[in-house]
This record gives C-alpha cells, structure tokens and sequence, in this order.
C-alpha cells in the first residue's frame, strides 16, 4: 500500500489549486533546475544540484541518467540511496493531483537499486535495497529488498532467493564473483 497523506479539495479538481498547495516561485526555480540537470552529463554534478538546489538525498555513487524526470513540485521528498541506477527518462512523482484531493508521499529508494529506463514510480513508494525494477515498469506498490519486478501493473519477478539462485554461478553476480 502506498504511503500517501491525502489532502481534499472543494469546487474546481485539485490542480487548479495548484499554488494554494506550493509557491509558484518554488515550482519555477525547481523546474529550472531539473531542466539543467536532465541534460547534465556529469553525474557529480548533477547529484550535488538535485541535494543543494531541490533538498533531495542523494548517495554517494548514485547515477541519475540523462531525461529522468523528478517531481517538480515536492522533489525534498524523494530520497534515494548509495550506488544506485536511475535509467533514462524515468519519472520519479512524490505528489498527484486528482478531481476532489490531492496526495503526497515520499519515495524511498535503497542502496544499490537499478531502475531501468522509462519507468514510473508513484508517490508513497519504497523500493528496498538490491531491488531492479525492469524497464518501462510502473511502480505503484513498495518492491521488496532484493526484489527484481516489472511490469504494468508492476509484478514480482524473482524473489531475492530465486534470483540469488538464478545468479549463483553467474561469474559477475553469483556467490563468487570475478573481481575486474
């Protein structure tokens, strides 16, 4: 279940009270600085805007590809973790607006997770550490540690077992990886 504080709204759908919910200037200066960053090449940087500018937690290592698209609006709510792959063009949403209210949520993102590309990942979220969600996958429910998912509706995969089984004589992720 997602983790998501809903908030009413009365006459007209709630994104038509869009700046009753968040300044405008904030929303200006966060879409120009996400803009900057999804044609950024330089991971470094462009982790360092997204935790000075936007007051995202970024780990270190952590790689967010080219075109990823994270929340204009409540971007300090996404927090994702050590050594981890955002792929390309991926949309990371910590709100939505809907007819008569509107929600919040934060998203979580663990440790050495791999988000492939073109994927969705719904406000409330956690997706635990060592997780993959394949590409094009839409996140709409928390995705166990270790967990590789995928899919619309989003499904399990492998479990963590079965994938470490999958793996054990893979020579890069298996029980005895070859070191490069």
């Amino acid at each position: 279940m997602r983790r998501t504080e809903r908030f009413p709204v009365a006459g007209a759908n709630s994104l038509w009270h869009v700046y009753k919910t968040v300044p405008f200037w904030k929303v200006v200066r966060n879409f120009i600085i996400i803009q900057l960053a999804r044609y950024t090449p330089f991971l470094a940087l462009k982790s360092w805007m997204y935790r000075v500018f936007l007051r995202m937690k970024i780990g270190e290592e952590t790689s967010v590809a080219l075109m990823v698209m994270l929340d204009v609006m409540f971007p300090e709510k996404i927090s994702i973790g050590r050594n981890t792959v955002i792929g390309y063009n991926t949309t990371i949403l910590a709100h939505e607006y809907l007819i008569k209210e509107y929600r919040l949520g934060n998203v979580e993102i663990g440790n050495e997770v791999m988000i492939g590309a073109n994927s969705t990942i719904l406000p409330g979220i956690k997706i635990g550490d060592h997780a993959i969600v394949s590409a094009g996958t839409l996140v709409h429910k928390d995705v166990p540690a270790g967990a590789f998912v995928g899919g619309n509706p989003m499904r399990i995969i492998y479990t963590k077992d079965e994938l470490r089984e999958r793996w054990q004589d893979d020579p890069i992720y298996g029980k005895n990886p070859k070191k490069p």
